[in-house]
């Protein structure tokens, strides 16, 4: 986890070249690229008119708990962001080497396919019983000081998960706030892989 503010350290990200597309992302957005460690990925939308959202996000009856809906804020001061949020976050703050966009869900997900530029810290891998949750902090850029910790040079967080109906990410924003980490260091994509999924939007396989 040490090397983890590194695998995306190198990220450029910037409005692609308008092409000859009908779904767009916004009137005067056809795509974004990002270049992540001299590789680029395209985020579009799909452009397949019979396209439709995947099974893992098309079932509504979902048995609660553990799969309830999960209020808009993840906590207090923490900012809730959508689409094109996220989009900004990537340019402004991951290209920039001071932010993170972090798939909270479990490795099995994440392998199914997961947002462009996001890098997979499991949830319960910031949570207090996790005995290296501590090295995870300090890759994220936080300075250990005596039984506390600095946050002053952290990473902004950008957290999602499944959508909705899954506790993941904002679990993860809650470890992260009971340690310290400062609320306006983080955001939560409530909407996570099924609102990116329902809009068409370009998923990345690991």
């Amino acid at each position: 986890m040490r090397c983890l503010a590194g695998l995306i350290s190198a990220i450029v990200l910037f409005a692609a070249p308008a092409v000859a597309q009908e779904v767009m992302i916004t009137p005067s957005m056809s795509s974004k690229q990002v270049t992540i460690n001299g590789a680029t990925i395209t985020i579009a939308r799909e452009q397949n008119p019979d396209a439709v959202i995947p099974d893992e996000y098309a079932r509504t009856a979902r048995a609660c708990p553990p799969f309830c809906i999960h209020p808009m804020s993840a906590g207090d001061g923490v900012e809730t962001i959508g689409e094109l949020e996220l989009l900004d976050f990537l340019e402004t703050n991951v290209a920039a080497g001071r932010g993170l966009l972090i798939d909270s869900r479990l490795p099995e997900w994440f392998e199914k396919g997961t947002i462009p530029g996001a890098i997979n810290v499991p949830f319960a891998t910031v949570e207090e019983t996790n005995p290296y949750r501590d090295q995870i902090l300090e890759a994220l850029g936080a300075v250990k000081t005596g039984d506390g910790w600095d946050y002053a040079g952290a990473m902004e967080l950008a957290l999602f998960c499944n959508g909705a109906w899954c506790d993941q990410s904002s679990r993860a924003i809650n470890s992260l706030m009971a340690v310290g980490y400062p609320a306006d260091k983080l955001k939560y994509y409530r909407g996570g892989m099924q609102s990116w999924t329902s809009l068409g939007l370009t998923v990345k396989q690991p």
